[in-house]
């Protein structure tokens, strides 16, 4: 060993009163959660870690804590989005210990100050992006801090074996070589056993300690349902269900996540969409509007929820097949963080499984592709079985359960209440479920899974004063957070917020005693927390949310009499234009709007009708086979939107 080494490796051990001390003074919080104190444990002693923690399990508390301890020294933490790096370097912050980013966001004479800084061992936590680590003078670089160790954040992206391989990744097996002496720890919330392994293997690690928490999620009630076109209707009773809560609803694709936002603001539900296509300001900003409550739902392409730290989500919604189980763990996952019952609902359609095995076959690489058709088998298995939700899932990542039947999932206690009763209503009797909320008699007798874990905060019902001064709290800490440019949740999380109500602090004493309220957090609001209580006292009240004053299609129909052209209106709504031209023809064809000359010309519309007229217009595709290549579908479905109003009115 070098001297560096040999000068970490032989430092003071802390003891257990000195962990609990700075969990305290950090994070605000009184105890760790399972698993958490070992891990730290492992890392202060210089070992090599692999962790598989849940979802809302507490892994970056894990690397931040002993990062925090180890004064002129840094973790060096490998994580695969920009925004989840600056987020958690912003929580940091607020809690007085230092950390930094390095990566693309950041201006040329920014980098220059954070590697200069780096260098003289300025942060205890910085963040870089497996691209970053790839570059040929970034290990140069890094052989000039004073590194303590390395966690890669999101392990299981290194595995061609996980259901989220990242090429990059691949680069991280060339820390061993050029940083032999230090300690490597890998983090992840869904790996299989294979994936585990691969982890170990790939990052080259020394014995490492493996702590690896169970999958089973006991407050987290799984419903799976195969659905057609009631997919809507049992989305609007889900959500009826969960009314003001947060809830995700994630889509297939990008013009998905947008029609079904149209579809929620069209009656009255307000809905914000987050895709890879939009800009990064607009993402940001509808994703903080959901963490800080303005919106409640949020619909979502699978690029949203890495790192989501928003304990109170009441459900998580999927319209499609996951393309893995892995990722339906994963995404499920984000609901129910705060340990109190959630909905984790699926609603597939028979088509998302072809769609699955189509690009499965689509796949060039063999090995890819036979692995892709594995995620294939093993989703449909465990949504077509009637096994245990819950311990199906336990399987999967090679867990063992004691228990048979679960309590909390569509097989073992039938379809909630609410489903069934949405279910009665828009489907045929012949296909109305049996079964009934309640044990069936098939597992009278049957080992049970153990309850959920009753969280030690917000168990009992809001009262009427608490959920005014919840309202007024969260209003408060909106505009604390815009005031420092921040995203609300890092002035304050849920639970804490959720606690701040529940005991109505004081004194900075009493706001000190507060979940998740550590030294500095005190001291940056805590008289601040204690003016706010004080003015709702007086009588102050949150703000009245202003009404949902145009939908979708007011829109979209003010800016047609406007004299936009559709491409313009797509940009204007930030939409595709395949959307708009969707919701376009809708309104053709209920009547609501008149086809325009300038959408389609006239030799094209004629075209077009001689084809219905011979091949009818219930099909798109045969109608775009018999005709010319440069008539397309938009132009086609705007058409046949006119014939069918005109069929509808026979």
């Amino acid at each position: 060993m070098d001297g560096f080494q040999v000068e970490v490796y032989t430092r003071p051990m802390f003891s257990d009163a000195a962990l609990r001390e700075a969990l305290g003074r950090y994070w605000g919080y009184d105890s760790f959660l399972p698993l958490q104190q070992r891990i730290v444990r492992s890392l202060l002693e210089g070992k090599d870690v692999c962790v598989v923690l849940p979802t809302g399990g507490g892994k970056s508390l894990c690397y931040q804590l002993p990062a925090a301890l180890q004064t002129g020294q840094t973790a060096v933490v490998i994580s695969p989005l920009i925004a989840l790096m600056q987020d958690q370097a912003a929580q940091l912050a607020q809690m007085g210990i230092p950390a930094a980013v390095l990566n693309s966001s950041l201006t040329d004479e920014q980098q220059t100050a954070v590697m200069r800084n780096a260098e003289e061992g300025a942060y205890r936590l910085l963040y870089l992006s497996p691209e970053r680590l790839a570059q040929p003078d970034a290990r140069e670089w890094l052989q000039r801090l004073p590194i303590c160790f390395f966690a890669i954040d999101e392990a299981h992206c290194i595995s061609e074996w996980g259901h989220e391989f990242r090429p990059e990744y691949r680069q991280l097996s060339s820390l061993r070589q050029n940083f032999s002496g230090r300690p490597i720890a890998a983090f992840t919330a869904s790996a299989t056993q294979r994936v585990r392994h691969d982890i170990i293997e790939q990052l080259q690690l020394r014995e490492p300690q493996r702590y690896i928490a169970s999958f089973h999620r006991p407050n987290l009630r799984y419903i799976v349902r195969q659905c057609g076109h009631t997919q809507n209707d049992l989305l609007l009773a889900a959500l009826r269900t969960h009314s003001g809560h947060n809830i995700i609803v994630y889509a297939p694709t990008i013009a998905r996540v947008e029609q079904t936002v149209d579809f929620l603001e069209g009656v009255g539900w307000p809905a914000i969409p987050y895709h890879g296509k939009m800009d990064s300001r607009t993402r940001r900003r509808n994703q903080e509007r959901w963490m800080s409550d303005e919106v409640r739902v949020l619909v979502g392409t699978i690029a949203f929820g890495l790192g989501i730290n928003k304990a109170a989500v009441r459900a998580v919604i999927h319209l499609s097949l996951p393309k893995s189980i892995e990722q339906f763990y994963q995404e499920a996952g984000r609901a129910g963080r705060d340990g109190q019952s959630a909905d984790c609902l699926l609603l597939w359609q028979k088509r998302d499984a072809g769609l699955l095995a189509h690009f499965a076959e689509q796949i060039n690489d063999p090995a890819e592709r036979e692995r892709a058709w594995q995620r294939y088998h093993q989703i449909r298995d465990f949504v077509d079985s009637n096994r245990c939700r819950h311990r199906s899932i336990c399987s999967h990542f090679g867990e063992n359960p004691r228990w048979t039947s679960c309590g909390a999932c569509d097989v073992c206690i039938g379809e909630p209440e609410w489903l069934q009763a949405e279910a009665l209503r828009v489907q045929p009797a012949r296909r109305r479920r049996s079964r009934k909320i309640g044990t069936p008699a098939a597992f009278v007798g049957l080992p049970q899974a153990p309850p959920a874990k009753a969280p030690s905060r917000t168990v009992s019902p809001w009262s009427p004063a608490e959920m005014e001064l919840r309202e007024y709290l969260r209003e408060w800490r909106r505009e604390a957070a815009k005031e420092r440019g921040l995203p609300a949740f890092t002035v304050m999380h849920d639970t804490s917020l959720d606690d701040l109500c529940r005991k109505h602090p004081r004194t900075l004493a009493e706001v000190r005693n507060v979940w998740g309220f550590g030294e500095r957090k005190t001291a940056y609001y805590g008289r601040q927390i204690l003016d706010a209580l004080a003015r709702f006292g007086a009588g102050a009240r949150a703000t009245p949310a202003p009404a949902n004053q145009r939908r979708p299609a007011e829109d979209t129909i003010r800016l047609i009499a406007e004299g936009r052209t559709l491409e313009q209106i797509a940009s204007v709504r930030g939409r595709q234009l395949n959307n708009i031209i969707e919701l376009v023809a809708g309104l053709v064809e209920r009547g609501e709007l008149e086809l325009h000359q300038g959408w389609v010309s006239p030799e094209k519309q004629t075209q077009i009708e001689e084809a219905c007229a011979r091949l009818g217009f219930e099909r798109l595709r045969p109608l775009k086979e018999a005709l010319p290549p440069e008539i397309t579908f938009d132009e086609i479905r705007l058409v046949v939107a006119r014939l069918r109003r005109g069929q509808n009115r026979e």
